[in-house]
């Protein structure tokens, strides 16, 4: 039937685009378990004979693997909580209290946004390792990433969709501002608290480049710098040295693709106004 044509190619169309998006993630898999590289399109459904684990004993061997994980799991939990508190507290000020300037802050935070980090990255690092000495310092490499705009703007937006009516009743109930933000404004804006996690999680877990600046001790690197290093180092590693780098790159992607199938059932929307009687 012509009703049935046109979401039958709608779906066609989904369908290969999904699929078009997952071959990389594919080929990263099949090329860490290859034991010799192929990089021929027969290379994505290769032979049994040809799969092995033996890069991902290779990449365990050659680095601290579980001190790695470890490393980039201290750093993207001290981000992603640093955030979480921040970004509430301020996206809360800002779309809910009333004070002077509050338009000022709301233009820096999005000027914030306007900034690349790279322009940063010279007056931080001599800021964090000459100044405060935090090389090599978990809290050296969670600093600059302590304060996401993106995760305020996020909390401003959902807490704006909150009636004021909630807020006030609470006040006229003699609730303080903390107390309405903990007990009844976050509870509320939950979809927002994931959505901000996952975002904030992607970021500090595969970064690179300042934790390579401010990391010399590779007891202190996180995975994705002890995988460069890895990389540079072990070019002559075994017959295909680009499956060992991409098996540490499947596991540094595994936590990332865990948390978002956990958490991608909860980024919808709450009924906000439903917390208003009447």
């Amino acid at each position: 039937r012509p009703g049935r044509i046109l979401p039958t190619l709608r779906f066609t169309v989904l369908l290969v685009g999904a699929l078009a998006a997952l071959v990389p993630f594919y080929y990263m898999i099949i090329g860490a378990l290859q034991k010799e590289r192929d990089t021929s399109v027969l290379g994505l459904l290769p032979l049994p004979r040809n799969l092995t684990l033996d890069n991902f004993v290779g990449v365990n061997e050659s680095i601290d693997l579980l001190r790695s994980l470890l490393n980039s799991l201290i750093m993207t939990a001290g981000v992603v909580g640093c955030t979480l508190v921040f970004g509430l507290l301020v996206g809360y000020a800002l779309s809910v209290l009333s004070f002077r300037g509050q338009g000022l802050v709301f233009a820096l935070v999005l000027l914030v946004q306007a900034i690349p980090f790279q322009l940063l990255m010279i007056p931080l690092y001599v800021m964090v390792v000459r100044y405060f000495n935090l090389a090599d310092n978990y809290l050296g490499m969670i600093l600059p990433f302590a304060v996401n705009s993106v995760a305020v703007l996020i909390f401003r937006q959902y807490f704006l969709q909150i009636p004021r009516d909630v807020f006030d009743a609470a006040r006229i109930d003699g609730a303080s501002e903390l107390r309405i933000l903990r007990s009844i404004a976050v509870p509320l804006v939950r979809p927002a608290v994931l959505t901000a996690m996952l975002v904030t999680f992607i970021g500090p877990w595969n970064e690179f480049l300042w934790p390579f600046l401010v990391t010399k001790d590779a007891t202190m690197q996180p995975l994705a710098v002890s995988l460069a290093n890895f990389s540079q180092a072990n070019s002559t590693f075994q017959a295909n040295p680009m499956g060992a780098v991409l098996a540490g790159a499947c596991v540094l992607a595994i936590p990332a693709v865990v948390l978002f199938l956990l958490f991608q059932r909860h980024f919808t929307s709450a009924n906000l106004g439903s917390a208003v009687k009447g």
